[in-house]
């Protein structure tokens, strides 16, 4: 920690069914949990703070007791109290009045964001980015207001969204998801709404294809699916963590490609 840097503190809310252990990852050895090699986020943050050496970057993982945050919300009824006075603690103890505040989540931590704007009627300006990293199943036009109002007012906030296209995977045969109840129906959903406020800019690429605003405020990165494969965890993996904080900054795509070759292998421990 250096004092005279600013600090961004990025909440990391864990995918279901991961421990912290494993959402950190490990140099592989024989009969390791293959959860191990699949995300890798303390390597993709040591690549980060390489990179992007002017700030104080900070990662905290959210994980709890039932490993699952749409089971824990369920649990917990009061979660529109619970998750924002969370955020809100985390930031005050652990980065300071000053710090920028970025969600992040994998697969269900999705649900831990939804969590954070039930609960708000506007978001705080220190909340910087917004990343959902193939986990805004949850995501429905309630949750357009809150965004749109944060995105509009705060000339720093930045989203994204990374998501495949899930409603043609198949496992063992069978759909992974129904139609409509995967990240590419609910990230498609997203550009459209977010398209009746902001120009959207559409490019198309051989495998992935982004949607822009102006400036890249707002960012969507679609997976294509030709395989009916699963890519879940992929999004993660190949350099996804890395682009969900660097995208749109000057560090965008530089020593590293979102869905390319792992960047960070020679950090991984």
């Amino acid at each position: 920690m250096k004092p005279k840097r600013p600090t961004v503190l990025v909440l990391y809310a864990l995918p279901n069914g991961n421990s912290t252990a494993q959402t950190m990852g490990k140099q592989m050895q024989e009969r390791d949990d293959w959860h191990f090699d699949i995300q890798h986020i303390r390597a993709q943050t040591i690549f980060i703070r390489q990179e992007w050496n002017t700030v104080n970057l900070i990662v905290i993982y959210l994980e709890n007791n039932y490993k699952s945050w749409p089971a824990w919300k369920q649990k917990h009824p009061d979660f529109r109290v619970r998750i924002p006075a969370l955020v809100d603690s985390l930031k005050t103890v652990l980065g300071g009045k000053d710090a920028q505040v970025y969600l992040n989540g994998h697969s269900g931590g999705g649900s831990f964001i939804f969590g954070y704007l039930a609960g708000m009627q506007a978001i705080p300006s220190y909340i910087r980015r917004i990343s959902f990293m193939d986990s805004n199943y949850g995501y429905d036009s309630s949750y357009y207001p809150v965004l749109r109002q944060w995105l509009q007012q705060n000339k720093s906030a930045t989203l994204n969204v990374f998501a495949y296209n899930d409603s043609v995977a198949l496992y063992n045969g069978k759909p992974v998801v129904s139609a409509t109840g995967g990240t590419w129906y609910r990230s498609w959903m997203m550009v459209r709404h977010f398209s009746q406020d902001w120009s959207m800019d559409y490019q198309p690429g051989d495998s992935i294809h982004s949607v822009f605003s102006k400036k890249k405020k707002i960012q969507f990165y679609f997976k294509s699916n030709l395989n009916q494969g699963i890519y879940h965890t992929h999004q993660v993996e190949y350099n996804g963590f890395i682009h969900s904080i660097l995208a749109g900054t000057p560090y965008d795509s530089k020593r590293y490609q979102y869905y390319g070759k792992r960047a960070y292998q020679e950090f991984i421990r």
